[in-house]
Formats: C-alpha cells, structure tokens, sequence
C-alpha cells in the first residue's frame, strides 16, 4: 500500500506507534520514527532496517515547537520528501474533572493538543507543495464521555476538532488529513491500566460489540490504508477501529 512513499511516524517507540511502523514499512515505505526514547527508537530503527527496510530515526518531545519541527526536517534530511505522517503520540490521564490537578490537566493537553498541532504545522509546511496525508490518533473517547477519562477525552475530542479544520484549510493543497479511532486496544497502555483497575479495563471490552480487544496491528492497518493512495478521496474523516464499541 505505501510502495515508494516516505512516511513520519509520530509517537513510534511502542505499542500501535511502533508496530504501525512496521507495517508500514513491511508495505514499501521508508520510514522516521519519532518519540521521545532515544533507545527504544534506535533498537526498532535497528530491527528494520536489519529486516532490509530503509528506516531512521530521530528523538524529542512533540509539546516542544523545535523538537516537532526537528522531526520533519529530520526526514526532509534523510529521506528528501515527506508524503505521508502518523500523529500517534499520546499519553493518558485517570480521574475525574474535579480531581484533576492542574499540573496533570496541562501535561495531557501539552502532549495531546499542543503537541498534535505542532506536528500538524510542521508536516503540512512540508507537503504544501507536493501534497500528502496525515492520519491523527484520536479516540472512541473523543465521540463521548466516560467516567474518570474527562481530561483525556478532551484532548481526543480535540484531535478530531484540529484533524477536521486541517482537511478544510489545507485540502486545496493536496493535503489530506484524517484521524482513528481506537476502541481498547491491547497495548501497554493498556496493560499498564489493567495492572490498576482491572474491572474497569474488562468493563470496557465487555461492551465492545466483538467481545475482545483489538489489536496493534489493525489499528495500523486502519492508518496505512488512509496514508495510502487507496484512500485517495478521503479526507477529514474519523475512523473507528473499535470491534463496533462507538455505534
């Protein structure tokens, strides 16, 4: 699906982040992947291209203006071009509104809001003239609320908010942007939750319609097929990859 393209891979260090950045490359794209572990990026950037893929890497924080504009020069540099990016970084945050402390409530929306726009501007400034395709990771958060999830499900409606102006503004340009979805998902995450709260975690499965978790690999599926030209008119789009928990 993605033969010859060269596609960023924001928030690729782990869990759907770094499997999707071997599927991408497993479908013929070279890839960047940007996260803030400088060793865990250097052992998956090791592991593709040791798998014969044309792969690098390169480390900063998405919350900081220079870090995610590093992350397209970087691949403006290696690579020549960028046709496609996968918004992926994200980090989570557990409690009510009301318990929320301030410094937490700023760090979620740092990383998920500021950090996705950031990503954003840079990415569209290096296709704007040759167009491309962004794809954001949201949520089923981001279509509604949930006990104990407020701060997070704000960022994730954000996304959906900047992933729907972005195809507006930036359509004319060849510049497709969409975002997914993603149900629960075993990641570690996930797991990490689980270890926390695990009635809350099978509550959440047991409502998805297919009974089960889904996986990293379909979630990345999901991206390379909006990154690919398959996906040619699609464009400001949220796609639920959920196993049918958002319908």
């Amino acid at each position: 699906m993605l033969a010859g393209k060269v596609v960023l891979v924001v928030g690729g260090s782990t869990g759907i982040g770094a499997d999707s950045a071997r599927l991408f490359a497993e479908e013929g794209a070279s890839v960047m992947v940007a996260a803030r572990s400088k060793d865990t990026l250097a052992e998956l950037t090791e592991e593709l291209t040791a798998a014969g893929h044309d792969a690098a890497c390169v480390a900063g924080d998405v919350s900081v203006a220079a870090d995610a504009a590093g992350f397209v020069d970087a691949t403006l540099e290696r690579f020549g071009r960028l046709d496609g990016a996968f918004n992926n970084a994200g980090i989570n945050q557990h409690g009510r509104l009301d318990e929320v402390s301030e410094e937490d409530f700023d760090r979620v929306m740092a990383v998920n809001v500021k950090g996705m726009w950031l990503c954003l501007r840079e990415e569209i400034r290096a296709m704007r003239e040759s167009g491309g395709s962004i794809v954001n990771t949201s949520s089923v958060g981001g279509f509604r609320g949930n006990t104990g999830l407020g701060a997070y499900q704000a960022t994730k409606h954000a996304v959906i908010g900047l992933t729907r102006t972005a195809a507006h503004d930036n359509g004319p340009l060849g510049i497709r942007v969409n975002a997914i979805a993603p149900g629960p998902i075993e990641t570690p995450m996930l797991t990490r939750w689980r270890a926390t709260d695990p009635a809350a975690v099978e509550r959440r499965i047991s409502a998805v319609p297919l009974r089960k978790a889904g996986t990293t690999t379909e979630v990345g599926n999901a991206a390379a097929w909006l990154l690919s030209d398959l996906a040619s008119q699609i464009s400001g789009v949220v796609l639920p990859v959920d196993g049918g928990y958002s319908a």
